[in-house]
């Protein structure tokens, strides 16, 4: 009972948030909290991928990611798969409205240009744990996300997913996902 009631509240609060904060597509059947921009360069030399950030190193000066690729799923997307990878759950939808797959933990070094855009959700601004809450979208500074990284005293940013938007083979853009 303390499972479905707590289910029911935390729908409720993420549902609420959505609408506050203007992340629910009308007419569309995904609810996307944060994501980097589809961006579309004809020489194909930009990609987008999604990623948890396994570690994010200095090296001689330039600042390296290890990123593991996942597949992001929301919406009814999202239930299909979760349908589909979790058969014995005894639900027939992804509880958080997202699903992620991670059918191989690989991580592959990229650099990140030092002019990179980086784009949170939420993160620990003061050092007092009562003071986390989200701001949607917030830019920050490369070298705020690599202290951020850095320190897990609050808050371990290396949970959330983060959307790249990678060209030339640089991370030129950092989107933090948010998950409840």
């Amino acid at each position: 009972m303390k499972n479905r009631l707590f289910t029911f509240v935390a729908l409720g609060v993420i549902l609420s948030g959505t609408l506050l904060y203007g992340n629910f597509n009308i007419g569309n059947s995904s609810t996307v909290l944060a994501k980097s921009e589809d961006v579309q360069d004809k020489t194909g030399q930009v990609q987008n991928e999604t990623v948890y950030i396994n570690d994010l190193t200095d090296l001689n000066g330039e600042l390296h990611i290890k990123a593991d690729e996942i597949q992001w799923y929301e919406g009814e997307e999202a239930n299909t798969v979760f349908v589909e990878q979790e058969p014995d759950a005894g639900i027939d939808y992804a509880p958080d409205g997202y699903y992620i797959v991670n059918e191989q933990e690989a991580s592959e070094t990229l650099k990140i240009a030092d002019d990179a855009t980086v784009t949170v959700q939420i993160y620990d601004r003061t050092g007092d744990v009562k003071d986390i809450d989200i701001e949607w979208n917030e830019e920050i500074s490369l070298d705020k996300f690599a202290e951020l990284y850095g320190d897990t005293t609050n808050m371990d940013m290396s949970v959330f997913p983060y959307h790249l938007t990678i060209e030339n083979g640089e991370v030129t853009q950092i989107v933090q996902q948010y998950i409840p």
